[in-house]
């Protein structure tokens, strides 16, 4: 909230009809008749390149198909049968650069195929049914517990429960959802679809979930591992880089991923203070997602600062533009040295950066920046992790797991802080349970 130490940061810089405008659907959903329209233009590819795109490998082209012939509930369940977070992913997968940046279409047109929106159209239509549509094979007999109730600890959860294992979810936070709940910019899924999402999951039955449980705290490994037959790690990234510059304490300055947590769970999101001068440290998702909602809540100028070219940024070059189209500078190559103020961040000086043979390094020369506010959104690293989980890399090693455990999402290798990643880790890692649990 705003203080005397914060002045320049104020909750009301919108009106509450400006603020309902900024923050609604991004990309509302096709109607019928689109939706026939946009699955006409598929080739239907014998070989698609959309389908390797995939992180779950859904069948495109079958599910396009059946939208096409007007089957958009048996098109939902071609997605949900290799992705069971399909509605979340139509909303926020990064398809310009997965499915839909491998469709033929974008590489003979420059329009590909609307993949993602389609997705959304069959299941949206799949979930108005209020039913679920897998059904529990019979008890094993066996009981998993799983940690974390993200996409890939609820992926992970959900087909356990489809072959008749009992799975607990432990979740330290007070809401299930995870990155869908407490992560994405509140314009790409707005209202409550995420719980909505996951309360449709639960569905299938056999799956419990204990929220505010807290791995070291009030639950161990050991412990887990005594009491269930099988343990799955799905806990993310806990904790956020540093800067490791001076004055990165003075108020004002905060983690973007605060910020964008804040922002979702916020019931009037216009009370959310915000400064009048922004800027934001970082090249990916997350430093896109924080400085766009900053202009939706109504600061002045905020600015993107990446420490590397254009190429180099994680983030998409559609949410580049996007982030352009809603009034945010990007400056490449700089990076911050020291943060200044009296108590509070005033501004920020960036020395420019150049790549050589010893990686970046920073020049004599910069420029500095008026900010009342600084996000910073450097990337995510695991926080402490339980006795006997060792990392490589910065991710836990899964050759180098104790027996009986596994682990998947943004905190193993291949989590790319992408739900539709972090699905396929969660899924494929509960095959591989199943299969250990029933020899």
């Amino acid at each position: 909230m705003n203080s005397p130490q914060t002045p320049g940061v104020v909750p009301h810089r919108l009106d509450p009809e400006r603020i309902a405008s900024n923050f609604a659907d991004i990309a509302p959903p096709l109607t019928g008749h689109e939706a026939k329209v946009a699955a006409d233009r598929c080739y239907f590819c014998y070989d698609a390149p959309c389908i390797q795109a995939c992180p779950t490998a859904i069948d495109i082209p079958l599910f396009i198909r059946q939208i096409q012939a007007g089957r958009p509930v048996e098109a939902a369940m071609t997605i949900w049968s290799q992705n069971i977070f399909g509605g979340a992913c139509a909303r926020v997968c990064p398809t310009e650069q997965l499915c839909e940046g491998a469709c033929v279409r974008e590489a003979a047109e420059g329009k590909p195929v609307e993949i993602g929106r389609l997705q959304r159209f069959a299941t949206d239509a799949g979930m108005a049914r209020n039913s679920h549509p897998f059904t529990r094979a019979p008890s094993t007999g066996k009981r998993v517990a799983v940690v974390g109730a993200g996409p890939a600890g609820l992926a992970c959860a959900h087909r356990l429960a489809m072959h008749g294992h009992d799975v607990v979810v432990f979740e330290k936070r007070a809401k299930p959802g995870g990155l869908n709940e407490y992560g994405i910019a509140a314009y790409k899924v707005p209202g409550g679809f995420a719980q909505e999402e996951v309360s449709w999951l639960l569905g299938i039955g056999g799956i419990e979930i204990r929220c505010g449980v807290e791995m070291g705290r009030d639950v161990t490994l050991d412990q887990l591992r005594a009491e269930f037959d099988a343990v799955f790690l799905g806990i993310g990234l806990q904790d956020t880089n540093d800067l490791r510059i001076p004055g990165e304490d003075r108020a004002g300055v905060e983690d973007a991923v605060d910020f964008i947590e804040r922002l979702r769970q916020a019931p009037d999101k216009g009370a959310l203070p915000v400064g009048r001068s922004v800027v934001v440290i970082g090249g990916g998702m997350t430093a896109v997602d924080a400085a766009v909602q900053s202009r939706a809540l109504g600061a002045e100028t905020v600015t993107i600062v990446y420490r590397r070219g254009q190429e180099q940024m994680s983030a998409s070059r559609h949410e580049q533009e996007h982030a352009a189209t809603a009034g945010v500078r990007i400056i490449h190559e700089a990076a911050p040295v020291e943060i200044r103020g009296n108590g509070a961040v005033t501004e920020v000086q960036f020395a420019y950066t150049e790549s050589g043979p010893e990686g970046l390094r920073l020049r004599e020369e910069g420029f500095r920046l008026e900010a009342d506010q600084v996000f910073k959104a450097i990337g995510q690293r695991l926080g402490p992790l339980p006795e006997g989980v060792a990392t490589a890399g910065g991710k836990i090693d899964p050759a180098r797991l104790p027996a009986g455990v596994w682990a998947g999402g943004d905190c193993a290798p291949g989590g790319q802080d992408l739900t539709v990643t972090a699905v396929a880790q969660g899924r494929d890692a509960a095959e591989a349970i199943h299969r250990a649990l029933m020899g």
